[in-house]
Formats: structure tokens, C-alpha cells, sequence
């Protein structure tokens, strides 16, 4: 696949491509004024405003539709902002080309919908609007990219995605879970695609918008998506998370902007070494772990002659107790240690259940 959202801006080396605009267009003195202010930042490329808002319940602000995009469709005519919207549905789409939308996206609640976003991806054949795509609300990179496919598949090429975070049931300081693997998986698998963070949502914080931010730079996504608004408390929607022109413009001005590749040829040739000395480090780390299941596929050979079942809880229990240990010994994230020993013990198993009951067997899932 080849992209090229960015064919038609301008965009500065090492900087990133920025969209902002309120979370919802509420009014035409609040669309223009955020407009105005935001047009004194030279690097905002997009301006953004929810025209439909998808609500978890009903009898909420849900936008102001038709009648919002007549007032972005004004204010682009004067204050000349190319203009984004999220669309969910065909007819959104047909309005929002008759309004002279210039960028669509499609949100995070569309995107768990295949059907959903097989019937605006047709409704866009023939048309090469830009498209950006945010990840789905689960988890599901796989998902994720089926998404993009269907847009690049009807001949949509300018595609872009944003990561917003992942909904989930458990607590956390953030709106939305981060899981940055998934959109660093993303980015590996398609170099060209761009990838933007969408820091307000996934915060659902003003005051962590900074620290995500300059995350997802020194991750090296290509741009961000911000929210603001002229009175953030006062929003009709998504209130916290908002922040006002002129915090925007403290907020870029705080941010580092990092390189994206080494020019010096010294630097480079330390860069490298390092490298090599973890390549070594890592042939090693898969040594070690093959080394590992031999004496798994033996303990699997032991209970097979002694009749003992596979997996014992027991045992794994003092594992998990003994990776937690010895993290917090080493300086390890516990969380990343147990997700990598986590993986670990499912092979183990499976070697197991390969000596016990041959390789045929559909065992991977056993745990």
C-alpha cells in the first residue's frame, strides 16, 4: 500500500502534522473564534469539530449536524481552514462533501463495525477525499487495518489513522488505555501509513495531554489530534479533556520535537554499536528460552510417564510470585515481565501437550 495524506500540506521536517478544533461545533461565534485563534499557530494543518457525536446514552448532546457544518463550511470561506469531520454513516458522508469537508474520519465506535465501514467506504468510490481511520474502541489491531483496507481497496489511497487508546472495564488514570504496541505493531507493519495520537482521548485529561503528547513524538507518530475550546469547563461535550487556544500554544511550545534519524556519521556509528550489542543480547534472550522448553518438553515427558496432568496451578502461581520479585529487583516493569513470562508459560505448555498428546493436537489455547 502507498498513502500520501500529506500530499497536499506543506509539512515541516521533524514537526508534526497537527489537527485541532473543539470537541463539537456548538455555535458559529465558538467555531470562529477557535478558528481565528488557532490560525495564528502556522503548524495547524486541520481543523476538527464533531458535527455528529456518538453518545454511550441517549438524550445527550449528539451535535448539531447539517446546521454545523453550514457554519464550518463560513467559517473555512473566511478564516480559510481546510476542515475534518467524523462521519458514521453514508448520508453523513454526502452531506459533508456538500459542504466541502475537506478530511473525514471515521470514529472509534464506527470502526468496530465492519458493515459500518464497508458502507462508507463504498459510498466513497471514486471520490479520493482523504480519509483518516481512528483504532477501533477494543484492542483488535487486526480490526484496525481491516478498516483501512476497505477505504484503500475502493481506490481511497490518502489514508492516515489515529491512535486514541482502548476502552477498558478495569480502572486507570487514563480515558482510554494507551497500549502503545499496538499502533508501534501498526507502524511496522505498514511503514508509509501515517500515524497520528489523538492525546485528548486518550488522557480524557487536560493536565495529561503534555505527557502524552511528547510520548507519541518521541514514539515518532506523525502528528497529533487536540481538542480546544474557548471555555473548556463550559463544553457541551468531553469538557475535561479540553483546553483553551492559548494552552495550546503553551502546549507546543513545551513540546521537544526530536530527530527522526541521525545525520552525524559518529553518532550514527555509536548509535550502532549499541544496536549490535542488543542484537547480541537478544540472540542470547532466545537461546536462553529454547534452552528453556527442552527442559519443558522433558517435564512434559515426566508427566506423561508418571500420569500427571499438564498444567498446575501451583506451580505457576510461584512463578508469577518469582517474576514479581525479581522485576522489582532488576528495575522491570512487573507488568511487562509477567505479560513476557506469560507467553512463556503458554509455550511451555504447548511443547507439553505435544510430548503427551503429539503435535497434532489443538493445544495452544491450554492454560
Amino acid at each position: 500500500m502507498n498513502f500520501d495524506l500529506f500530499s497536499n500540506w506543506e509539512i515541516n521536517s521533524g514537526y508534526p502534522f497537527l489537527i485541532s478544533g473543539p470537541c463539537a461545533a456548538e455555535s458559529p461565534e465558538q467555531i470562529f473564534y477557535v478558528a481565528r485563534e488557532l490560525k495564528k499557530f502556522s503548524s495547524v494543518h486541520l481543523f476538527r469539530a464533531g458535527v455528529w457525536k456518538p453518545r454511550t446514552r441517549p438524550n445527550s448532546f449528539e451535535g448539531f449536524g447539517e446546521d454545523a457544518l453550514k457554519w464550518l463550511k463560513e467559517m473555512k470561506a473566511e478564516v480559510g481552514f481546510p476542515l475534518t469531520v467524523e462521519v458514521a454513516y453514508p448520508h453523513h458522508v454526502d452531506l459533508a462533501l456538500k459542504y466541502g469537508i475537506d478530511v473525514l474520519w471515521i470514529g472509534a465506535r464506527t470502526m468496530v463495525s465492519p458493515f459500518a465501514v464497508q458502507s462508507i467506504a463504498d459510498s466513497l468510490r471514486g471520490i479520493n477525499i482523504p480519509v483518516i481511520v481512528k483504532n477501533p474502541v477494543n484492542p483488535d489491531l487486526d480490526l484496525w487495518i481491516g478498516g483501512i483496507e476497505r477505504f484503500y481497496n475502493n481506490g481511497i489511497t490518502r489514508v492516515a489513522t489515529i491512535h486514541r487508546g482502548f476502552s477498558s472495564y478495569d480502572k486507570s488514570k487514563y480515558r482510554n488505555k494507551p497500549l502503545w504496541e499496538i499502533p508501534i505493531e501498526l507502524k511496522r507493519r505498514y511503514p508509509g501509513l501515517p500515524v497520528l495520537c489523538d492525546p485528548s482521548h486518550i488522557g480524557g485529561k487536560r493536565e495529561l495531554l503534555l505527557s502524552l503528547s511528547q510520548k507519541a513524538l518521541d514514539l515518532n507518530f506523525d502528528g497529533l489530534m487536540i481538542e480546544v475550546h474557548p471555555n473548556p469547563d463550559a463544553a457541551l461535550s468531553d469538557a475535561q479533556q479540553q483546553i483553551t487556544p492559548a494552552q495550546f500554544g503553551e502546549l507546543l511550545a513545551k513540546l521537544v520535537y526530536r530527530k527522526r534519524t541521525v545525520n552525524d556519521e559518529p553518532a550514527y556509528s555509536s548509535l550502532e554499536e549499541l544496536r549490535t550489542i542488543i542484537d547480541k543480547l537478544d540472540e542470547h534472550i532466545l537461546e536462553t528460552i529454547a534452552e528453556r522448553m527442552t527442559y519443558a518438553e522433558k517435564i512434559g515427558l515426566f508427566k506423561k510417564e508418571n500420569e500427571i496432568a499438564i498444567y498446575q496451578p501451583e506451580r505457576w502461581n510461584d512463578i508469577v510470585n518469582r517474576v514479581k520479585f525479581l522485576a522489582s529487583e532488576k528495575n522491570i516493569s512487573e507488568d511487562i515481565a509477567l505479560k513476557i513470562f506469560d507467553y512463556i508459560h503458554k509455550e511451555s505448555i504447548r511443547k507439553q501437550s505435544n510430548v503427551m498428546y503429539g503435535k497434532n493436537e489443538e493445544t495452544t489455547n491450554l492454560k
